[in-house]
């Protein structure tokens, strides 16, 4: 997560704020001032994690601190100098992997050899999978936001599964009288959901 991470706050079923991170913590710390007492509930607005606002101090306090977290403590240049000649670092990290003989002697006759090849058959098969992987995490998506902030609403658990079985026009029905920002939100993050299913 970064300062310009899209963040959406909820208090109860109402959206009090959305936008980036810092924007929203100020505004957050806003309404918490004039609301004293209320309970503001934070979700990264892709994947409905939850996210936690330090809203502690003046708010001016509030921007230091959110620009101290997320600002590096060495700038690219300085790691470019602070490492020196030679081979630049890639972020290859070293794992165990367990294969047949086979598979060994398969990836020993390929150009570059067994890790250029392995690392070329993961990005073949991420890039062919990357569709059915971001609907996927849509779902998982919604659902969380759901469980959160829908979980009392009417006709929760069968807008769930209308959810998993990729029944828009169901789904929308179902959730067609939820108060209007958790509706929102929910649609938002279903469209591309349903927009993908097969008719």
């Amino acid at each position: 997560m970064s300062a310009t991470t899209a963040i959406i706050a909820f208090e109860g079923d109402r959206c009090i704020a959305s936008g980036e991170l810092a924007d929203v913590a100020l505004k957050v710390k806003n309404y918490l001032t004039a609301h004293d007492g209320a309970t503001i509930l934070a979700f990264d607005r892709e994947t409905s994690r939850p996210v936690e606002i330090d809203i502690r101090g003046s708010r001016d306090e509030v921007a230091a601190r959110l620009k101290a977290q997320f600002s590096s403590d060495v700038s690219p240049a300085a790691e470019e100098t602070a490492r020196g000649p030679g081979r630049p670092r890639l972020g290859v990290v070293a794992r165990e992997i367990t294969l047949l003989p086979r598979h060994w002697e398969w990836l020993a006759s390929q150009p570059g050899g067994a890790s250029v090849t392995i690392r070329k058959l993961v990005d073949d098969a991420r890039r062919a999978s990357l569709e059915k992987d971001q609907l996927r995490t849509r779902q998982e998506s919604a659902h969380r936001f759901m469980s959160a902030l829908a979980g009392d609403k009417p006709s929760y658990e069968e807008a769930l599964r209308a959810l998993y079985a990729k029944d828009g026009a169901r789904f929308r029905s179902l959730i067609a009288n939820w108060p209007a920002d958790v509706r929102g939100h929910v649609e938002y993050l279903t469209s591309v959901l349903f927009d993908a299913a097969p008719v």
